[in-house]
């Protein structure tokens, strides 16, 4: 099972998908990604997405951007961000693979269609609720669960899993279609919109959601006290009795021919954990401890 949908923890093992995707010198802004462009040490080539907030916009405030730019300046060479105008999903298959740019934030920690770093930080799913709310909940196992009429959530998520598992996704399918504007999955890509989980929450338009932490903690932070995230247990189970994974180490994704720039990539990451971790403090992520996978995934 993987995460997010921008990346491909949506549901995995289960269900593929694909993925996504400061104060430091002013980076080098890319116009389009059409053509790619020979390798030139002193410029790192960053795949980004401009319709992936908080993630990835083209304005730069995305928090991966300002990763990004930390990440270059760690190994000496200007950020250059290659954009795009489609969602995330597709930055390896349409850049990376096509040497349009070098490296792709905020995947999943082992990603098979790419070599990964090691991981330089880790998240869980979160119960987002309204911080007044009456329902007690802190894990799946919690009764008031199943109290919810409408619950927020993505298709073909670890949420969707454990809905299924409780018995409650028919009584939510028509709640969680509407996220999308009831628009058919079957020939394109349909993204929630991070803060409409926030915002339906807030207004009481749902009882909770259930949302990967890095895409919402922005926007409940701009809440206030209204709204409260709830880390959920990373213990939950399938039907069957596997493992559900709620928590998910994130690395950065080179071509698999690039072990040399991997391997700066792994020396810029140590040199600028601080930085990195002050900019997720800052966007409000709740981060876990690093799982124990030092260098990521060689190959």
């Amino acid at each position: 099972m993987s995460k997010k949908i921008r990346s491909n923890h949506s549901v995995g093992a289960l269900l593929s998908t694909a993925v996504m995707l400061g104060t430091l010198a002013a980076p080098v802004w890319a116009e389009d990604s059409k053509a790619a462009t020979p390798a030139d040490t002193s410029v790192l080539r960053i795949c980004a997405s401009e319709v992936e907030m908080p993630y990835s916009g083209k304005d730069g405030t995305g928090f991966e951007n300002k990763l990004g730019k930390v990440l270059a300046d760690a190994m000496g060479r200007k950020p250059k961000f290659v954009w795009t105008d489609k969602p995330a999903i597709y930055l390896v298959r349409d850049q990376l693979d096509k040497n349009t740019c070098d490296v792709v934030m905020g995947l999943d920690t082992g990603d098979e269609r790419v070599l990964t770093s090691k991981p330089y930080y880790r998240a869980p799913y979160v119960f987002v609720l309204r911080s007044d709310s009456p329902l007690d909940i802190t894990s799946w196992d919690s009764p008031d669960v199943l109290k919810a009429q409408r619950i927020g959530l993505a298709a073909d998520s670890p949420a969707q899993v454990m809905l299924e598992k409780l018995g409650l996704f028919n009584a939510n399918f028509n709640y969680m279609k509407s996220l999308t504007g009831f628009k058919s999955k079957r020939n394109q890509y349909v993204r929630v919109q991070p803060e409409r989980y926030v915002d339906d929450v807030a207004s009481g338009k749902a009882d909770f959601a259930v949302v990967f932490a890095p895409e919402v903690a922005r926007y409940a932070k701009q809440r206030g006290d209204k709204i409260k995230l709830v880390v959920i247990p990373d213990s939950a189970s399938r039907a069957d009795g596997q493992h559900l994974p709620f928590h998910f180490d994130q690395s950065i994704g080179v071509r698999k021919n690039d072990k040399q720039l991997l391997a700066e990539v792994n020396a810029a990451l140590e040199k600028a954990q601080p930085e990195i971790e002050s900019i997720l403090k800052e966007e409000g992520i709740p981060l876990d401890q690093l799982a124990k996978t030092p260098e990521g995934r060689q190959g």
